[in-house]
């Protein structure tokens, strides 16, 4: 997800000036200040209110250890295999992965590999959209895991949904990136206006519709031989290639809504693919949903819609480019641009259903789960049966939501499942600084969700989900992402990546640090552990970054693996959470990589180190299946930063490009569990 910083990065005061409702430190300042610390953590005021600083500028590097089992983390501890199950590895800047020792960490699954038994192969000289439909896609992400058969909870048979965020044309076509040919550097350093020329974009219809073809998802049948070999079983009726050209019914309330209609589409009911998937979820029914997340990326023109245009200030909320876009898009595909459909943004920013044990099903825009830059979309059974689901909007200063099914799941009736995502409560998190919470729905006609504010129907409430949550007062987190339940003890937990933007006086309890680099992440107990409570106490679980230079929380301990941006979690039979991250070398001296911790007892929160990626990449997408006998890890963008020309990392094969790939990550026990964490 490094490309999307992008927006994050750019002009501060532009990003501050969000016209947003949500509670900040300002707010919370008419009241009085109680901050004995972090809810039930024991932090001080002081500590807390460190500012975040870039670990890079402070920190050493560290010798890489570019090898199967790592050293002990610098500063670890080292712990007994009997307590942790595993030796921490150190941090590592190398070219190649690092994994904890009595595990072996494989490229599984790589950019360009064959998905079909016809499928051509991958020639990077011979790109085309017609190859990539039938070839794994570029940038995996979220990965799922559902076994086979269904229904079951077989271990060594299962299909693997994969998200292809986006596409790194630079690194994917030779020459992609050129510089000005009418720039003269005598004639213009001669010149008053002297500036650098920016590169120019060198891309086609071929390339752009081969990009397009490369995102979307990844549908795989895998199956583990009798010697413990993982294989992907290229004949399997199951595998699927789902592009930014798919077919996709979108349904729910805002299906049909003036804001989604088209010229292509004049009933707002079916779109073309879906761009920028992120992080995602499964369902109880066993069925994938994949959220789209940065889709302002691919649209242009935005100048060209009046400014008191309603549409076009809910656009502005997403960042879409005032003039031609990155990508350039728009000059081969009218629908990118909003000169010509100014609606086409509204078919994206939703959470896409795929049921994988039917490949010729038709995907779902789900509308009631509610239009942002969704960040996963993770399921916990209610104790009435209803199905909640959690979400994060993927950008500073965004908000964390929960939709509630109207019903509740059938477990003995799979199709009378398929429709729950149409009908519900979509919910907006408040995190009170005494360590409460409120979800906050967000249902036409309730308070300031009238036609007179704006919100003509619970449609236009979900296509405009952000300024609905302003309008209720909702919490303004740190980049909130991922969300997963511990399926042991039912707590929940958000990662909230980083915030540099954040002032000391925008701080809450919940986002206790300005210029917040590192990242936290919150832990939410619903009240009486159920999921369709609409009240919650919260604590912060941890506050990423090095102990040595900014205020962190790692439940107390010493002889921790330090990490930043926390990006995506799972967690393991035993409840111990699995933290991914995405930002590592912009705070502290490594690559990205994979951390554990246990959630429960004394070493509650410590932090050892289990995986590293190499440079450019970030670390995404954590599954276990069911027996946690193998762990399947995305590595994305590798040598993000660099051009095929310029390579800056030649993962996996030692060649130019690196390729994007799906880990398989090992026990050398036969039978053992990943990380033996007990």
């Amino acid at each position: 997800m490094k490309r999307s910083e992008e927006f994050y990065e750019g002009d501060r005061d532009e990003v501050l000036s969000t016209e947003g409702r949500g509670e900040t430190m300002q707010d919370v300042l008419g009241r009085r200040w109680n901050r004995r610390g972090v809810v039930g953590g024991g932090l001080g005021t002081g500590m807390v209110l460190t500012m975040g600083l870039t670990m890079s500028q402070q920190a050493t590097s560290q010798e890489a250890t570019p090898v199967a089992g790592g050293t002990p983390a610098s500063g670890a501890t080292p712990v007994a295999e009997a307590e942790t199950g595993f030796q921490p590895i150190s941090l590592d800047t190398g070219d190649q992965l690092v994994v904890a020792a009595n595990h072996s960490a494989v490229p599984f699954l790589r950019w360009g590999d064959p998905l079909f038994p016809d499928a051509p192969e991958w020639d990077i000289d011979n790109q085309s959209a017609e190859a990539q439909e039938q070839q794994f896609g570029y940038n995996c992400d979220w990965i799922g895991f559902l076994p086979l058969p269904q229904g079951s909870d077989a271990s060594d048979r299962g299909l693997l949904g994969i998200n292809h965020e986006y596409t790194n044309p630079e690194l994917m076509f030779k020459g992609y990136l050129t510089g000005n040919p009418d720039f003269d550097p005598v004639e213009a350093e001669a010149s008053e206006d002297y500036d650098i020329p920016e590169s120019l974009v060198n891309t086609s219809q071929r390339i752009v519709d081969t990009e397009i073809a490369a995102h979307g998802l990844s549908i795989v049948e895998v199956a583990r031989d009798e010697s413990g070999n993982w294989e992907v079983v290229l004949d399997s009726e199951y595998n699927r290639r789902i592009t930014g050209m798919t077919p996709m019914e979108i349904t729910g309330p805002a299906a049909g809504i003036e804001m989604l209609r088209t010229t292509a589409d004049p009933d707002g009911t079916e779109v073309l693919g879906t761009l920028n998937n992120c992080a995602g979820g499964t369902t109880p029914w066993g069925t994938f949903l994949t959220g789209e997340e940065n889709f302002q990326q691919y649209f242009a023109n935005l100048n060209q819609l009046p400014e008191d245009d309603p549409v076009r200030v809910v656009h502005e909320r997403f960042g879409i480019s005032e003039e031609g876009s990155d990508r350039l898009w728009e000059e081969f595909h009218d629908r990118f641009d909003l000169a010509e459909e100014p609606n086409e943004p509204f078919r994206f920013g939703w959470v896409v259903e795929i049921d994988p044990y039917d490949a010729g099903s038709k995907p779902m825009k789900r509308t009631a789960l509610g239009r942002v830059k969704h960040e996963g979309a993770t399921s916990a059974i209610a104790p009435g049966g209803q199905v909640a689901f959690y979400t994060g909007d993927d950008e500073v200063f965004e908000y964390a939501y929960k939709f509630v099914t109207a019903n509740a799941w059938d477990p003995d009736d799979r199709a009378a499942n398929m429709d729950l995502l149409d009908d519900g409560t979509l919910y907006v998190a408040r995190f009170d600084d005494d360590g409460t919470g409120e979800w906050i729905p967000l249902v036409h006609g309730e308070g300031e969700l009238t036609e007179d504010n704006g919100f003509a129907s619970q449609g236009e409430v979900l296509a405009k989900t952000r300024l609905a949550a302003d309008a209720v007062g909702a919490t303004k987190m740190d980049r909130p992402e991922d969300f997963e339940t511990n399926p042991v003890t039912g707590k929940v937990y958000l990662v909230c990546t980083n915030n540099r933007g954040r002032t000391i006086m925008e701080t809450d309890r919940a986002n206790p640090r300005p210029n917040n680099f590192a990242g936290q992440i919150v832990e939410i107990t619903e009240d009486d552990n159920d999921h369709a409570a609409t009240t919650f106490a919260w604590e912060i679980f941890i506050l990423a970054g090095d102990p040595e230079h900014s205020g962190t929380w790692y439940g107390g301990h010493s002889g921790i693996s330090p990490l930043a941006a926390p990006d995506n979690l799972t967690f393991d039979v035993d409840g111990n959470i699995w933290i991914s991250t995405d930002g590592m070398p912009n705070n502290l001296p490594g690559n990205d990589g994979l951390f554990v911790a246990p959630t429960e007892g004394e070493a509650r929160g410590r932090t050892q180190q289990f995986f590293s990626t190499v440079p450019g990449a970030e670390c995404s997408g954590p599954v276990f299946n069911t027996d946690n006998t193998a762990l399947f890890v995305s590595v994305q963008h590798p040598g993000e930063g660099g051009t095929m020309d310029e390579p800056t990392s030649r993962w996996p094969d030692n060649e130019s490009p690196a390729r994007p790939s799906v880990v398989l990550i090992t026990h050398n026990d036969p039978g053992a569990r990943v990380g033996q964490l007990g």
